[in-house]
């Protein structure tokens, strides 16, 4: 069994818990948006958009309509305001959408 200095154990934990952390943001934020949809949309047309994944400011949506997508589109500005002003800072930027 080899011994790892400390300094690296200490590492791999502040990296850990760094990506536990943004692990955990990223599930916020998906879950926001989902909310949010269903602000914007309505329960019922909701369903057609997911949030997939936040990456470098991006939130990436997965929408099962075509309509939904264009209507991500013409709010994204709104959308995005709104996630930003539940979380309390800047996190998203743009939404990128899957049709």
């Amino acid at each position: 069994m080899s011994l790892s200095p400390i300094g690296d154990i200490s590492k791999l934990k502040k990296n850990s818990q760094k990506q536990t952390e943004a692990e955990l943001e990223a599930a916020e934020i998906n879950e926001i948006a989902e909310n949010i949809f269903k602000e914007v949309f309505g329960e019922e047309q909701s369903h057609h958009a997911k949030p997939l994944y936040l990456k470098n400011r991006t939130l990436t949506v997965t929408c099962s309509s075509p309509d939904i997508a264009q209507e991500i589109r013409e709010n994204q500005k709104n959308i995005v305001q709104k996630i930003n002003d539940k979380l309390g800072k800047n996190e998203v930027d743009r939404i990128r959408y899957l049709a």
